[in-house]
């Protein structure tokens, strides 16, 4: 005991991804593209919210979508075609998040970069919350059916995002879901995050959501 010499290979690892991404955010913002790294688990909505918005910011500014899966190109083809926006699909060779060099492959993919990218992580709240993407922006989805407890299993993806989207709120009277409870948890792993409530569905809290990312987008403080 004592004797051996232990490396930590992850801790090197993570160090190396997040000097690659600080540096992937320089370039972004002097080019005048921002991304949003959005994360959530599989199911809680990503894709439909993503179609949603995007309708809804494209008259105000181009977008892209960059749409990662362990496999098929479902989620890429359908946003492509009901925003006619940008669209690629990331393959990640079974792997459970995205990194900062993947990140960038896919950029150079886009053939051209937009405004606004969005990136839509593998659906998964344990691996993507790891790994800095180089986004301006981490998001995360929480949707109704889900659990108000949500952030209280899964602490990291929670610590580190910067906004959480509360998803699907049209299922309300047929979960078992507490709101105010949901926004204490939330606050308990990360008092300065913003919340804010939607549904893709009934359009509930969209133009407040399309606000705000114009708003960052911008350099402007939300209101």
């Amino acid at each position: 005991m004592g004797k051996v010499r232990t490396i930590l290979l992850n801790q090197s690892v993570l160090a190396d991804n997040d000097g690659e991404a600080q540096r992937l955010r320089e370039e972004l913002k002097e080019k005048g593209t921002f991304l949003i790294n959005v994360m959530s688990s599989p199911g809680a909505g990503k894709t439909t919210l993503l179609v949603g918005l995007i309708n809804r910011l494209k008259e105000h500014i181009s977008a892209g979508v960059m749409e990662a899966d362990i496999d098929s190109d479902v989620d890429a083809v359908r946003v492509a075609e009901k925003t006619g926006c940008k669209s690629i699909q990331l393959h990640t060779g079974g792997m459970c998040h995205l990194d900062a060099q993947m990140t960038r492959q896919g950029l150079e993919g886009l053939d051209g970069l937009p405004r606004l990218i969005f990136l839509e992580n593998v659906g998964n709240l344990v691996c993507p919350a790891e790994y800095d993407t180089g986004a301006h922006l981490d998001a995360v989805l929480l949707s109704v059916p889900e659990g108000d407890d949500k952030p209280l299993k899964y602490p990291l993806v929670f610590q580190k995002c910067g906004l959480v989207i509360i998803t699907k709120t049209d299922a309300g009277d047929y979960f078992p879901f507490d709101l105010q409870k949901c926004i204490r948890n939330i606050r308990l792993r990360n008092p300065r995050a913003d919340i804010l409530p939607v549904s893709a569905k009934t359009g509930e809290g969209m133009r407040e959501l399309s606000e705000y990312i114009l708003n960052k987008i911008n350099g402007k403080e939300k209101t």
